[in-house]
């Protein structure tokens, strides 16, 4: 096992990407130091993490500013990949890669950490995995030792694999696929788990100089995959055609039209997934102890999260439970699962105390301010598929606490200027209540937001059938909030 040395300094390219943002603070907590080398260190300004680290600006294309990043560094996480920002990524990685072996050689570096991909090289690879294999040759053509990880599909939240995967399942009950969905196999690693590899090896001399495959102990395929997905989210399994005429090509436009992914960052992809990814006979536990997660357990973290202070939205919540799988506030726009929202912003002259007076005040026989019988109808409704209905009410007329009935709803925040509510009724995804009140010179901004969560199709298709109804409810909602708080 690694010893985590202090004094010791480590660089971490890529540290913007999926896998480098969650490797820093797990370098941390190891008791690391953490130099962040990115092009656009900005990027970095609003992560946890970012006054414990250094973040130095770099071009890995330009061999000064490498250089100049590697000064004092010890040990060094190679983390990049250009597949989605140019069509010839494979000559602007290999450039890459160059450059940094050469200026780690120079630089004196222990050690090189680097993630590549799975696949037999001597069978036929796509451009992605080729270019994934090469980048690791050239950086062990150099003098420093290198430790290559070779991991399979990453289940986790931001993810573009398991993105693909959400999207494609999340959308389609019936799916027409080639037919490699249902033969090309792979072994799906948690990111957890590749997490923990990536720091084991480091300082690891059973490590160095080793390619080590990295896998979960399922062997499935595709099919099987989003078989998977569709059981853990409580999904009707997905209805599935393959077909032989479907071409990667053509697959990739398919996948842009039902997915956020940027169609080449789909075409990447789906390119990699027509080839086997199957761990081979040296395997990281060569050299770290590690007992991965069977891939419904992965899937089920990286799963939207309907618990206290886990809406999807506020991904960038620290907190010392938080899982690797979970969305993070760097992960790209398409990462996260979709979630719908309606926002509406309101100024009024009550101060902010009175304000959230008024909003604890929501519920039961005070009612929810404006259209109340639509209200009472929606309950009505609830009540007839088996749901609470608005019988609840409130256990008091204007005190609150977490936990507490409001009809339909339950409290799962509050504070002194925001009040967050989940939805208890019967609907077909997850969904919430939210208020915060900030103090103007005026008086007070409220900011009011309706947020869901969809589950398949028919979630989505309800958040757009309700799309008007919902526009009233919620803006005279906010108004007669407003009114309210000034009446005092």
């Amino acid at each position: 096992m690694n010893q985590a040395q202090p004094s010791e300094l480590v660089a971490v390219t890529g540290a913007t990407g999926y896998v480098g943002g969650r490797l820093v603070p797990e370098l941390l907590e190891a008791g690391y130091r953490v130099r962040c080398v990115a092009r656009s260190p900005e990027t970095l300004d609003d992560r946890a993490w970012r006054a414990k680290v250094e973040v130095v600006e770099a071009d890995l294309a330009v061999p000064g500013q490498v250089s100049e990043a590697m000064v004092g560094v010890a040990r060094a996480f190679y983390l990049v990949h250009s597949m989605s920002a140019s069509a010839d990524f494979e000559d602007l990685e290999a450039e890459m890669a160059q450059v940094f072996s050469e200026a780690v050689d120079d630089a004196g570096l222990k050690q090189i950490v680097y993630l590549g991909g799975l696949g037999v090289e001597s069978k036929p690879q796509s451009r992605h995995l080729t270019s994934r294999h090469r980048v690791g040759r050239i950086l062990a053509s150099g003098r420093t030792p290198v430790t290559e990880i070779r991991a399979a599909v990453i289940i986790g939240s931001g993810s573009a694999s398991f993105e693909m995967l959400r999207s494609l399942v999340e959308v389609l009950p019936f799916m027409v696929v080639p037919r490699w969905v249902t033969q090309t196999r792979c072994q799906p690693i948690a990111i957890g788990d590749v997490l923990h590899s990536l720091v084991g090896v480091l300082d690891n001399e059973s490590a160095l100089w080793r390619e080590l495959d990295l896998g979960g102990p399922d062997v499935v395929t595709y099919r099987e995959m989003m078989d998977a997905y569709a059981e853990v989210a409580g999904l009707r399994r997905r209805v599935i055609l393959p077909v032989p005429v479907l071409t990667p090509s053509l697959s990739s436009h398919w996948v842009n039209l039902v997915s956020p992914l940027p169609i080449r960052l789909a075409r990447s992809l789906i390119d990699s997934l027509t080839s086997d990814v199957i761990v081979g006979e040296h395997t990281v536990t060569d050299a770290v102890e590690l007992e991965a997660e069977d891939l419904r357990t992965s899937i089920g973290r990286a799963v939207t999260r309907v618990g206290d202070l886990q809406i999807p939205t506020r991904w960038s919540s620290s907190s010392a439970g938080r899982e690797a799988a979970w969305p993070e506030l760097g992960d790209p726009e398409w990462s996260g699962g979709r979630v719908l929202i309606d926002e509406r912003q309101l100024d009024c002259t009550a101060k902010p105390e009175r304000v959230m007076e008024v909003i604890r005040s929501i519920g039961g026989t005070n009612g929810w301010f404006a259209f109340n019988r639509l209200w009472a109808a929606r309950g009505f409704v609830d009540k007839l598929v088996g749901g609470v209905g608005l019988r609840r009410g409130r256990r008091h007329p204007t005190d609150l606490r977490v936990g507490d009935p409001v009809d339909f709803f339950s409290v799962v925040h509050i504070h002194e200027r925001s009040l967050r509510l989940l939805a208890e009724m019967r609907v077909p995804g997850h969904a919430w209540l939210e208020w915060s009140v900030t103090a103007t010179k005026e008086g007070s901004a409220i900011r009011q937001r309706a947020l869901f969560v969809p589950r398949g199709v028919l979630g989505r298709l309800y958040w757009y059938a309700l799309l008007a109804p919902h526009v009233l409810i919620f803006r005279g909602m906010l108004s007669k909030i407003a009114v309210a708080a000034e009446q005092d």
